[in-house]
């Protein structure tokens, strides 16, 4: 069992920065594959960024490539994403998943992740 617990949300202006973290229990870390996705009311659960068990190999969605950075520390057991130059069409609850680290990797699809966290709200004003 894996829990992920998100954190770093808020409300930012356009332009502005935010970094989210998920925390991972668990001693599996190290061999999971770790994705950050979002969601507004009403849609579905969209892709955002994925980063591979090693850390090698990172995945991102068109409309945040150039704004996004995800990243993992595996001494802490945490996976983080950097978010720059925020636009008000990124407002959404940001939900951590993982999965563990098998084909296909780094996987856009929400379906293959496993554990997900709460979510943490992150709104941009315009």
């Amino acid at each position: 069992q894996v829990q992920l617990v998100e954190s770093g949300g808020g409300l930012v202006q356009a332009g502005g920065s935010l970094r989210l973290s998920c925390a991972a229990s668990g001693r599996t870390f190290s061999y999971s594959d770790m994705g950050w996705f979002r969601q507004v009311p009403e849609k579905e659960r969209e892709f955002v960024a994925s980063i591979v068990s090693s850390g090698v190999t990172t995945r991102y969605a068109d409309s945040v490539k150039g704004r996004f950075t995800i990243d993992r520390d595996g001494a802490k057991n945490t996976v983080y994403l950097q978010m720059n130059s925020l636009k008000p069409e990124d407002t959404a609850v940001y939900y951590c998943a993982a999965r563990p680290s098998v084909p296909p990797y780094g996987t856009s699809s929400a379906r293959d992740y496993t554990y997900w966290g709460q979510g943490t709200q992150v709104t941009v004003s315009s």
